[in-house]
């Protein structure tokens, strides 16, 4: 049974909570303009503890004009890097002075563990001064015919950038998205998620105190299939960046089509973690039960499929399954938590459904439904399932909680096609001493990243995304910058040029003769 904390508390209310949240457009905090709003709930009590007003298309059309408006006339796209740089750094301060109040409300919100929600502030900020100096140091290519032509490229920032964020760690994949898009010039409407608003609200005042100028950041709050959709359909918003789930990705791709909109998707995932017969077992087990237990099991890149060598299998399954039992189950606000509540009772609901199929395609070896000590709240206790076959739906399908599948292989072969046996590609994690099998398992692995001897730990210069099902283009460092640009080559001939006179006397003649 999952071991609970010594003392569970009593559920924590952070204080000074909001009533209500409000969009924020065009430097103004507002409600919906037909007044409609949504509940939001806590996952460990499952009350209701704000409305949020829930946008719909009037009042995205209000907060992209605001967006339009501020960069066709405003100074944000004017300015010079190192001017967008000092707010960017000035936003990264903010963040920081907040980071015990902005993990405190995470918590709440998302029922993510506190010691987890701690450092999502910190890497928030890293990420707008990441960019703040990227966009200083930025320069482009010229090319040159010497004599004859100079080429040199500039780049200019696209207009109104959509931003759809998903629930898990919200905050810091919000400002994965902010920082770039506004770094490069552009204005954005951001759509946070509808079960976790209420972090999101704290962007509005950071932003006000840097000084970006009205207009530039606007935030509507509402439902994906209202608010989200009004968002990827209008027609002067020429971007869209998303993350969550594929099909909701390929409901956007289609309904982009019509403004042929730049995408950006980075979608599902059902990761695969092999571990050869020489690894560190020890390190590998304790990184692939942080990589599926970490952020309740709700992380994309979370390593859900274990693939491990036959002749360590065994031995793997029972220590991995002794770790798993142990992990501390409860109140996401008590420090000594390592797996919180789910974040909404319809995602709670998801995962128990997948529990109870894995106990007809798998060998349960730890979990398997809500911790006794528990009885209300969203919490599933750390499941483990092993001899999971490849065609077994908790093998094959999303299922982003605290559930994880042990499969065994026999040989190098054996372990790619496992690996590659499924729709997604996000991300891999291989354990082995073995550098030739290393580098060419990451070759030849159909995975959009690969963490060799490591759990995720990412360089924001690298580029971040997937293949197959699991997203559309990347993001990260230059990608970024490439993404939320155009690149507009500009040619100069430096001589005298050839070329044909069309309906001059002496083209005339050539051509009679």
């Amino acid at each position: 049974m999952t071991s609970p904390a010594a003392e569970i508390p009593t559920h924590y209310v952070p204080q000074d909570l909001p009533t209500h949240i409000q969009h924020y457009i065009n430097g103004k905090f507002v409600d919906s303009v037909g007044g409609r709003t949504f509940d939001v709930l806590d996952p460990v009590s499952n009350t209701n503890y704000a409305t949020a007003a829930a946008g719909q298309k009037e009042d995205i059309d209000l907060a992209v004009a605001a967006a339009r408006e501020a960069f066709v006339h405003g100074p944000w796209p004017r300015m010079k890097p190192r001017e967008r740089a000092r707010i960017l750094n000035r936003i990264a301060d903010a963040v920081e002075a907040q980071e015990e109040r902005l993990a405190e409300l995470e918590t709440f919100d998302t029922g993510l563990p506190i010691t987890q929600a701690r450092g999502q502030a910190l890497r928030a900020a890293e990420n707008f001064r990441f960019f703040a100096d990227l966009i200083v140091a930025q320069f482009d290519d010229a090319m040159k015919v010497p004599g004859s032509q100079i080429n040199y490229v500039n780049r200019k920032p696209i207009g109104v950038a959509g931003l759809i964020t998903p629930w898990n760690t919200p905050f810091m994949l919000e400002s994965w998205k902010l920082a770039p898009a506004l770094a490069t010039g552009n204005t954005v409407v951001l759509k946070p998620a509808e079960f976790t608003p209420l972090s999101a609200s704290l962007w509005a005042q950071i932003f006000r105190d840097a000084g970006l100028p009205d207009g530039v950041f606007n935030l509507v709050n509402g439902l994906g299939e209202e608010a989200g959709d009004a968002l990827v359909k209008h027609p002067d918003v020429p971007l869209i960046s998303f993350t969550g789930e594929t099909t909701t990705g390929q409901t956007i791709f289609r309904n982009a089509a019509a403004n042929l909109k730049g995408l950006s998707m980075e979608l599902g995932g059902k990761s695969p973690c092999v571990v050869f017969a020489d690894a560190d077992l020890d390190a590998a087990i304790d990184s692939s039960l942080f990589g599926v237990f970490s952020l309740n099991g709700e992380r994309c890149t979370a390593g859900s499929r274990i693939l491990v060598e036959r002749a360590i299998y065994e031995e793997f399954c029972g220590k991995y399954t002794a770790r798993a039992r142990n992990i501390i189950v409860g109140d996401p606000h008590d420090p000594r938590t390592e797996v919180g509540a789910l974040v909404h009772p319809e995602h709670y609901a998801k995962v128990a459904s997948y529990v109870e199929i894995g106990k007809s395609e798998g060998r349960l070896l730890a979990g398997g439904g809500r911790p006794e000590h528990l009885p209300e709240g969203n919490y599933i206790a750390p499941t483990v399932f092993a001899d999971v076959a490849p065609g077994a739906r908790i093998f094959q399908e999303e299922i982003f909680g605290p559930v994880v599948t042990i499969t065994p292989f026999e040989d190098d072969d054996e372990a790619l096609a496992l690996a590659n046996n499924t729709r997604y590609g996000l991300a891999a994690y291989v354990w082995t001493q073995n550098l030739t099998r290393a580098h060419t398992f990451s070759q030849n692995v159909e995975a959009g990243m690969v963490w060799l001897n490591s759990h995720n730990v990412r360089d924001l210069r690298t580029p971040f995304g997937g293949v197959k099902a699991s997203g559309l283009g990347h993001e990260g460092g230059y990608r970024s910058i490439d993404f939320y640009t155009d690149q507009q080559a500009v040619h100069i001939s430096l001589g005298a040029v050839h070329m044909p006179r069309f309906g001059s006397v002496e083209a005339s003649a050539a051509n009679e003769g």
